[in-house]
């Protein structure tokens, strides 16, 4: 399994504002990653929501995995420093 040294926060945050700035999504930027850089913490709350909402999975999701392994992981991710 790939293990990202980059907190879950920040990765969610770097997503939302590489959607809003990247061409690849609804942004006008080719190429966004120093904008995305820039960005990225302006979007910290937008990935707490995100995550928060994960706390609970879905049936599909719950039926393949461990729910307390899950709901533990999400709060891991959540009790990290955010910026």
């Amino acid at each position: 399994m790939d293990i990202s040294n980059v907190a879950a926060v920040e990765r969610v945050a770097r997503v939302l504002a590489g959607q809003r700035l990247s061409i690849n999504a609804e942004g006008l930027l080719s190429s966004a990653s120093e904008e995305v850089d820039a960005a990225w913490e302006e979007h910290v709350d937008d990935a707490i929501a995100v995550l928060k909402t994960l706390r609970a999975p879905d049936p599909e999701m719950a039926a393949v995995g461990d729910v307390a392994v899950w709901q533990r992981m999400i709060a891991a991710a959540l009790a990290q420093p955010h910026e």
